[in-house]
């Protein structure tokens, strides 16, 4: 699941996931900017585990952040994005992230 990727030395933080949406693997993401469709101009985004989240134990077969997915679709829904991301097929590998 992700491709295994270095993080961009020049990354920048424009959102937080916060957990499934659906039940095809959807995720739903609180963007930090104003303007949510920035999140729009790529089709790659980088997840990266948050400073102040718990150790998870590693799994057996699942790439250890960071990660980089691949965006099938987003849209604004209210006032968080979600989206579809190629490498997540169902509703516990999203919100696993």
């Amino acid at each position: 699941m992700g491709e295994a990727a270095a993080l961009p030395a020049d990354a920048v933080e424009v959102g937080r996931v916060l957990g499934a949406w659906g039940v095809r693997g959807g995720i739903r993401v609180k963007p930090f900017s104003a303007q949510p469709r920035a999140l729009f101009s790529t089709r790659r985004w980088f997840v990266d585990v948050a400073p102040d989240a718990l150790p998870r134990p590693a799994r057996p077969g699942v790439v250890e952040y960071p990660r980089l997915l691949r965006v099938v679709q987003a849209r604004e829904h209210g006032e968080l994005v979600v989206a579809t991301i190629d490498e997540l097929t169902d509703r516990d590998q999203a919100q696993a992230l």
